[in-house]
């Protein structure tokens, strides 16, 4: 299977994850990254998944440290 050249995003609100998908590949295996980042890859070990644990949090303190950065 070829890998996709399309982007997906999906937030799950019930459990508070947002997986973006990087590819149509078969995830193989994940790796914990820390933070609540999970990367999963293909078996030729591609990144073809990113999950986000605690989503809003994350989101919101990332845009926030980019709204303080913008204005300095």
């Amino acid at each position: 299977m070829s890998a996709s050249k399309a982007l997906k995003v999906e937030y799950s609100p019930d459990v508070d994850a947002l997986i973006i998908t990087l590819s149509d590949e078969k995830p193989e295996y994940g790796e914990d990254m820390g933070s609540g980042i999970i990367i999963h890859y293909s078996k030729d070990a591609k990144p073809v998944e990113v999950e986000i644990l605690n989503a809003s949090e994350i989101v919101t303190s990332s845009i926030q440290a980019i709204i303080r950065r913008a204005r300095y």
